[in-house]
C-alpha cells in the first residue's frame, strides 16, 4: 500500500475531523522520531501506511465499544490510534519512561484524556481488571504474550495481534501451551503478512501463566 492509497482509503472511512487528529498525531511522531528510536527509520516515508492505516484496520475486528488494552504500546501503534479514532476507552502499557512521556504530551496535544490512558509499567503488574480487547504489534512472540497478559483476559475477550509474516509459525509454537478459537485475517497494507484473532483463550494443563483471569 503506498502513502496515497492509504490517506485514500482513510478518506473513505474517517471523518474529516478525525483525519485532522491523526495529522496531528504523526507530526508528533516524525517531530519526537528525531529524538528517541520511536519508529524504523524505513518506515518514516511510509507512516500513514506503515504506521496508521496497519493501526485503524483492526477496529473492523473488535465488535462493540469495550475496554481495550495496548501492551507495549510503543509510539502508540495501535493504541493511541484507537483512541483518536474514540470507538474504544484505551489503556496503553509502556515501561520505557521517555515513551510514556511522549505518550503523555500526544494525549495532552491532541485532548484525549477523555479517551486514552498510560499504565507505566510491565504488564504483570497491571491490575488484573478484564478487558474487552487485547492488542500488541512487535511486543513479544505469541505464546510469551499470551502468558504474560493472560490475566488481563476473560473467556470472551478478543485477542487482535497483529504478526507481520512470523503469524503462522507463532500460532504453531503457541498451540502447544495454548487453547482457544484462534484464526488469521490477511493485513491490508502488507499481503504477506497476517493478524491473529483469538478468543475464549486459556492454557493448556500444566502450563503456567500470569495469573488466572476473572
Amino acid at each position: 500500500m503506498t502513502e496515497d492509497e492509504a490517506r485514500a482509503w482513510l478518506a473513505e472511512r474517517v471523518p474529516r475531523e478525525t483525519i485532522n487528529r491523526l495529522e496531528g498525531y504523526v507530526t508528533l511522531v516524525l517531530a519526537e522520531a528525531s529524538r528517541q528510536n520511536l519508529i524504523s527509520a524505513t518506515s518514516v516515508e511510509h507512516v500513514w501506511a506503515r504506521h496508521i492505516v496497519d493501526s485503524v484496520q483492526l477496529i473492523d475486528h473488535a465488535s462493540g465499544n469495550g475496554r481495550w488494552v495496548d501492551l507495549g504500546a510503543g509510539a502508540g501503534f495501535p493504541g493511541m490510534v484507537v483512541g483518536i479514532l474514540g470507538h474504544h476507552p484505551v489503556t496503553l502499557v509502556e515501561t520505557r519512561a521517555k515513551r510514556v512521556v511522549f505518550l503523555s504530551e500526544v494525549i495532552e496535544s491532541l485532548g484525549l484524556k477523555d479517551r486514552v490512558t498510560i499504565f507505566a509499567g510491565k504488564v504483570e503488574r497491571l491490575e488484573a481488571t478484564p478487558f474487552d480487547i487485547l492488542s500488541a504489534r512487535a511486543f513479544a512472540p505469541l505464546d510469551r504474550l499470551l502468558a504474560t497478559a493472560y490475566h488481563l483476559s476473560t473467556p470472551a475477550s478478543r485477542w487482535i495481534l497483529p504478526k507481520g509474516r512470523s503469524a503462522t509459525a507463532e500460532l504453531e509454537v503457541a498451540s502447544r501451551s495454548w487453547q482457544g478459537s484462534f484464526s488469521t485475517v490477511p493485513s491490508i497494507t502488507d499481503p504477506e503478512a497476517a493478524i491473529i484473532l483469538a478468543e475464549n483463550v486459556r492454557p493448556r494443563s500444566g502450563v503456567r501463566s500470569n495469573r488466572s483471569p476473572r
